[in-house]
This record gives structure tokens, C-alpha cells and sequence, in this order.
């Protein structure tokens, strides 16, 4: 075991009962109170490791399982396998919850570590990022449970839920830290995507604004990405090929060595070059949603032997692909349905990049239509689809889903041994 995973166990036990009543066991004779700077590097690597790894590989495609993107391999209904999903004992929903918190728990440690350090620019950089790493682990947490639980350091009370408006507010304190502390953005350094910058904090928080219907602050905060010259619409292939390119902000590189993340198998089948286990294909809509042109269909989708893949992830069993959190692409679309009718050149600037016309639609809800269109085709298997779908209202019309599934099921679990956290309306105690 090298250093980078070692770390995790020496500064975060994680052998617990539930994210809500944790028991802390000694994993190594390592003190906290003996860190010294020299540690801070492991200790950061330790950090992005169990945020990657933690929430486990179909976290990142949840929101596609759920979404109407993807189904299981062998077919059938939609809608029964999104019900099937969201239930209060599916197992995957409980390895979200579970895995995001014992992510949490691994970044407030390493806070509450600087705290007792001597102040430093490094100290002050793994500060930044684990800022950052907070509030993607809360935007994650709050998108799919809405009231979750608020822990900022470490406890072993059963603690209570907390209103999702605090969450957000604490989100955008987290990310406004991030950008003041975490390291800046160096452009043309190969590979810096994978270090949470000072600008996917910035990136992150156009999202949250975005999902809040704070327009205008979303808006602004994705010019700002695309208008700063660090990042440009790059080859769609180049992006998931694992190739260096100007377009991602920030990603999970996902070494092999250290990494449970093989979303490449799930989706190739063991004839396929790449082989895998074909767990989940492309919904019938998906192969049907790319124009005539787009340079984005052959790299999102693909038959092979008569069999409907996703294409973004290639590796197979022969290696793990980089996870992409955010990158520009996203901040088009942010920026064209923040500013109404008033970002179409947003849109069409993407459209263009991926080999598209220009629309000129006639009505603000023709436009929305087309952005919500785009937004599907760019991001898909990348973990939007379904929030995209509750956060605009359209989730029940779409989806078919009853309407207290546009929030999951608290899992059994967690309730059992924490009986403080109640359940999501709509669903069965």
C-alpha cells in the first residue's frame, strides 16, 4: 500500500455503524498531533482518494440511472427500473449515502488537522481543496436527499437533518473559501485539471447557483470560466480519450493502482475489445437523441455486435479512465439558460464546436427546450440528467416517476441506527 492510500487509514478510521453515529477505531499508531508540513501532501492524496473512491462507481451515473439515460442490459421498463432504484433498501442508494459521508468525515479530519498546524501557503492550499472536497460532497448529498445531515467536524451524536437552505449556504461559504485558498489554475501544466483549483471552485459555484435559480450569479460566475482564457471547447474526443485538453476544469485522474472507479466495464460487453460486464446500456431515446453531424455521438454512444454501449469511458478491464467533475462545456450551457433568450450565442458558440447549425428560436420556452436538449446530448453519462430534470420541474412529466421520487429514500439502514433522521416524504417508514 503506498502513501497516497495509507494516508486514509491513518487519519480516517473507517469502520463505522452508519455516517450518523460513528465509531472511531485506531488504524495506526499515527497521531494527528504529530503531523508535520512534510505530511501534507499524502495527506491532501489521501483526501481526493476517498472523495473518488468512497460514493463507490455508479455514483457518478446516478443521475443517468435515474434520468432516463440508462437502463439495465437486459431491458425492459424505464420507469420500473427507476423505481426500482429509488427504494428506501436498494443497495446502491445506501452506498451513495454512506460513501459521501465517509468522504466528509475523511476531509473534516483533515480540517480539523491544519487547524492545530502552524499557518503556510501549503497549509493554506490543502485548506482550499478541502473546501472544495466539502462542497462537492454536500452539492452531491443535498441534490439527491435535499435535508441531509450538516457535520462539520467530527461527532459521534445522532445528529439530526438540516434544512436544505442552510446546506446551500454552507456549499457557497465552502466554495467562496476554496477560491480564496486553494491553489490557482495553471494553464498548459499537463494534467492540472487534476487538482481542485481556485477556478473549479468557481466552476462548482456557477452549478450551485444554477441549481438555486440564481441566475444571474450563475451566470456570472460561468463568464468568468469561459471569458478567463485558462479554458477553451476543446475535441470531444480528446476529452474522454485521456488525452490532454484545454476544456476540463477539474477531474479525478483515477489511477488504476488506487481505484475502485471502473465505470469502463459497466458498460462493455466481454466481447467487446475493451471487454467488461455490461450492467447498463443507453436507453432506445439515447441512441436516438444525437443530429445528423454531431461530433459528439460517436464518443457518447455506440452498437457493437448489435448491442447499445455508452462510448465515454474505453478502457474496459484494460485500465480506469479519468472521472470528469466539471468542465467548460458545462458552463456554456450554464451561462445560456442563466441569461434566458439573452445567452443563445452561448449555446449556439457550443453548438458550432460539436459541428452543429445555429438555432434561432422563436420563444423563450422553444430556447429552453433547445438547452435542456443540449445539455442532455453534452452531458450524458456524466451525472446531470436527473437532477436537470427536478431542478427545472419537468422530473414527473418526463420521467413518469410519482412525485416524491424527485428525492430519494432516506436508506433503511440509516434510519435503523439513527432514528433522528426521519424519511423523505412519499416514501414508506
Amino acid at each position: 500500500m503506498n502513501r497516497h492510500t495509507l494516508i486514509i487509514f491513518v487519519f480516517c478510521a473507517i469502520a463505522f455503524t452508519g455516517c450518523t453515529k460513528l465509531d472511531f477505531y485506531p488504524h495506526s499508531a499515527a497521531s494527528p498531533d504529530n503531523v508535520s508540513e512534510k505530511d501534507l501532501d499524502p495527506l491532501m492524496k489521501g483526501m481526493y482518494n476517498a472523495v473518488q473512491n468512497f460514493p463507490g462507481r455508479e455514483s457518478y451515473i446516478m443521475y443517468d440511472l435515474v434520468g432516463g439515460n440508462l437502463t439495465g442490459a437486459s431491458g425492459g421498463n424505464t420507469l420500473a427500473f427507476i423505481n426500482n432504484i429509488l427504494r428506501t433498501d436498494y443497495s446502491l442508494v445506501r452506498q451513495d449515502w454512506n460513501g459521501y459521508f465517509r468522504a466528509l468525515y475523511q476531509v473534516n479530519n483533515v480540517l480539523q488537522i491544519l487547524e492545530k498546524m502552524p499557518d503556510s501557503d501549503k497549509k493554506t492550499q490543502v485548506a482550499g481543496v478541502a473546501h472544495f472536497l466539502r462542497a462537492h460532497i454536500y452539492y452531491n448529498l443535498t441534490t439527491r436527499w435535499g435535508d441531509v445531515p450538516l457535520i462539520k467536524v467530527t461527532t459521534s451524536a445522532l445528529v439530526s437533518r438540516t434544512a436544505q437552505a442552510e446546506i446551500w449556504q454552507f456549499i457557497e461559504e465552502e466554495l467562496l473559501a476554496a477560491m480564496n485558498q486553494a491553489p490557482a489554475f495553471i494553464a498548459g501544466l499537463n494534467g492540472d485539471y487534476y487538482l481542485a483549483s481556485r477556478e473549479a471552485a468557481q466552476a462548482l459555484m456557477a452549478r450551485v447557483k444554477l441549481a438555486q435559480g440564481k441566475n444571474s450569479e450563475a451566470a456570472e460566475y460561468a463568464e468568468r470560466l469561459i471569458s478567463s482564457g485558462l479554458f477553451q471547447l476543446d475535441r470531444f474526443e480528446k476529452i474522454f480519450r485521456k488525452q490532454d485538453n484545454k476544456e476540463v476544469i477539474f477531474a479525478f485522474e483515477n489511477l488504476t493502482e488506487e481505484s475502485s472507479i471502473t465505470l469502463s466495464t459497466l458498460f462493455y460487453t466481454y466481447a467487446h475489445p475493451v471487454k467488461g460486464s455490461y450492467v447498463y446500456k443507453p436507453t432506445d431515446e439515447v441512441m436516438n437523441l444525437y443530429e445528423a453531424g454531431d461530433n459528439r455521438k460517436a464518443i457518447s454512444i455506440d452498437t457493437y455486435t448489435n448491442l447499445n454501449v455508452i462510448n465515454k469511458y474505453p478502457s474496459g478491464q484494460a485500465g480506469t479512465d479519468p472521472v470528469i467533475i466539471i468542465r467548460l462545456a458545462e458552463m456554456y450551457l450554464i451561462s445560456a439558460e442563466a441569461q434566458g433568450l439573452n445567452g443563445l450565442n452561448r449555446l449556439n458558440q457550443l453548438r458550432a464546436a460539436r459541428n452543429l447549425s445555429a438555432l434561432n428560436p422563436s420563444s423563450l420556452e422553444e430556447y429552453q427546450q433547445a438547452v435542456a436538449l443540449e445539455r442532455r446530448r453534452e452531458l450524458l453519462a456524466e451525472g446531470f440528467r436527473w437532477y436537470d430534470l427536478v431542478r427545472t420541474g419537468r422530473a414527473v412529466n418526463e420521467l413518469g416517476i410519482e412525485w416524491f421520487r424527485q428525492k430519494f429514500p432516506i436508506p433503511d439502514y440509516e434510519r435503523l441506527v439513527n432514528e433522528n433522521l426521519g424519511q423523505n416524504d412519499g416514501y414508506v417508514f
